[in-house]
């Protein structure tokens, strides 16, 4: 039976088992749409092509699979170009389906026209170095073997975000339905192998004090109950990265909390004093993480990485035991290994008084924290207490929460790392309540980046999406401004802005509004609001001339 090609795009959507496409409609992919409005694949409609290709992405590192997004020809397509960056920087699963003008005008100066040719902009060219995969369809003939590269770009071991553009003209002509049996879907059990692990178990039998350094490759692998029964069985700390909080509860007696500079510096020092062994589990060794590639948290210790990606390994150091394989196999082998060798636990003497010297208590028996940071301290302290399983946390800010949020194994922490993008959050988070409903959600931004997409909740309105927006309110770019101070000898320029009256924004919006200036108010907030079914608008005051001291540039 032949079908149109818009037809078989949207079969191929339910294939994937795509059940949310984001985007925004235009004259040069109405077929698509039109195939969409009988379909079981929900589209949502977006105030901005960026937030689509966000939300798309928040949706797949919640679902842990294929997600999509859709935009017209010309501007449609390259609005997408920031969020299909930030997905092929974090390696998610992003279907972006964009149209464009009919193949018999090309080089005529089409309205949109972005096929290369005749000095139109190349469309395929702006997205070639942030795909897995990219390809203008000009032809049915071959679309079979398009949409089989297509699943293994997204569904294949090194997966990433793919474009498709195809013309109107061919978006109506007619193929075989038959066409969707040529693809191939890799089956992911194939991804569960490993490689011979006697070294590693060899190092951690004979180190004193190991760390386990967990990266977002441990949450990738499915591995996070395998690591915490590890450290807890042999008594083996565990750091994370950023990406990685809550692979171990935090605040639990075995962590260290998150590695990071911009982290409170508990994992780093216990880590230059203590250790002997760090064993990177799927952890990349980049900027934030190594403190711009401090020798000292490498020095005098054997290092083992175990990572699926081959091109991570020994990328910036040098491993004294390397694993190329899925980590979850490779810790249920050395966990089997050292079981059956009946290796005892480590002696905790170090850490237990590292963890009495970083935590003295204050006159009124809590952790001295930042006057001026209290109150956002206080918010992470209640939020991981109020919400200690199940909630979604998207957080451009970052900085506050990898030091004052503790992320439980049952939560769900979601830094704005990729190319961290101003305005991520809010959309992120509205695509990742998509797949997750019943999944209390919070995005954390700063003011400047919500003035960035804060449209999107008009989205999360008109779809009844429960939503809270929290909006550290500074009226500056804390970034820039705290550069500025270190580095340019506090010559402000271009960081300072007046922000709009958030309550009456809200207002507008028809969504709840909260201003938290005390604990008081802060209290009413936890107390009161409907923060699992309700959409919220939450600014936390803070002084623009309070922000961590940590040295972010060189």
């Amino acid at each position: 039976m032949n079908i149109s090609v818009s037809e078989l795009i949207v079969r191929y959507l339910e294939r994937l088992g795509i059940d949310h496409i984001f985007g925004m409609p235009g004259a040069h992919v109405l077929p698509i749409y039109d195939r969409l409005h009988d379909s079981s694949v929900k589209s949502v409609l977006v105030k901005h092509e960026q937030g689509a290709a966000f939300m798309a992405g928040g949706y797949a590192r919640v679902a842990h699979r294929p997600s999509a997004c859709i935009a017209t020809a010309g501007p449609g397509a390259t609005n997408l170009i920031t969020g299909i960056a930030n997905a092929y920087a974090e390696r998610l699963p992003v279907l972006a389906i964009t149209g464009e003008t009919s193949t018999y005008i090309f080089g005529k100066g089409g309205l949109q026209e972005s096929s290369g040719e005749g000095g139109a902009i190349n469309q395929g060219a702006l997205f070639a170095s942030i795909t897995r995969y990219h390809k203008l369809v000009e032809r049915t003939d071959y679309l079979g073997q398009v949409l089989n590269q297509t699943t293994q770009a997204l569904l294949g071991p090194d997966s990433g975000p793919v474009l498709l553009s195809i013309p109107y003209n061919v978006q109506k002509e007619l193929v075989d339905e038959n066409v969707l049996d040529q693809i191939h879907f890799p089956s992911q059990t194939a991804l569960r192998h490993t490689t011979p692990t006697t070294d590693l178990a060899d190092l951690l039998r004979a180190a004193q004090h190991p760390v386990i350094i967990a990266g977002h490759g441990c949450i990738q692998a499915g591995a996070r109950e395998i690591v915490a029964a590890f450290s807890e069985r042999f008594n083996i700390p565990v750091t994370t990265s950023l990406k990685a909080k809550g692979v171990v509860a935090e605040g639990t007696a075995l962590s260290l909390g998150c590695l990071g500079v911009t982290s409170n510096g508990d994992a780093y020092r216990y880590l230059v004093d203590h250790a002997d062994l760090l064993v990177f589990l799927g952890a990349g060794f980049n900027e934030r993480t190594s403190y711009l590639w401090d020798a000292k948290l490498l020095a005098n210790k054997k290092i083992a990485q175990v990572d699926r990606n081959a091109t991570q390994i020994g990328r910036v150091f040098q491993p004294d035991v390397a694993i190329c394989g899925d980590i979850l196999a490779v810790m249920e082998n050395v966990f089997s290994s050292l079981e059956a060798n009946a290796m005892p636990p480590k002696n905790l003497d170090r850490l237990e008084g590292h963890q009495a010297a970083i935590a003295p208590p204050s006159n009124d028996g809590e952790t001295q924290q930042p006057e001026a940071f209290r109150l956002i301290q206080l918010f992470f302290s209640e939020l991981a207490q109020r919400f200690p399983h199940n909630a979604l946390v998207f957080d451009d800010n970052i900085v506050f929460a990898q030091s004052y949020f503790d992320v439980s194994d049952r939560n769900h922490y979601f830094p704005n790392s990729g190319i961290s993008s101003l305005g991520h959050a809010l959309p992120a988070a509205i695509g990742a309540r998509c797949f997750s409903p019943d999944s209390p959600t919070f995005a954390i931004l700063g003011d400047g980046g919500f003035q960035m997409c804060c449209m999107e909740m008009m989205t999360a309105v008109n779809y009844g999406i429960p939503l809270n927006v929290v909006v550290i309110n500074n009226g500056t770019l804390s970034l820039i401004r705290k550069n500025q101070f270190q580095l340019y000898g506090e010559r402000y320029i271009d960081c300072d802005f007046v922000n709009p009256d958030f309550s009456l924004l809200a207002q507008s919006f028809g969504v709840q509004h909260y201003r938290i200036e005390t604990e008081a108010a802060l209290n009413t907030v936890f107390d009161q609001a409907d923060l699992t079914g309700g959409i919220n608008l939450i600014e936390i005051l803070l002084d623009k001339h309070a922000f961590p001291r940590y040295l972010s540039a060189r």
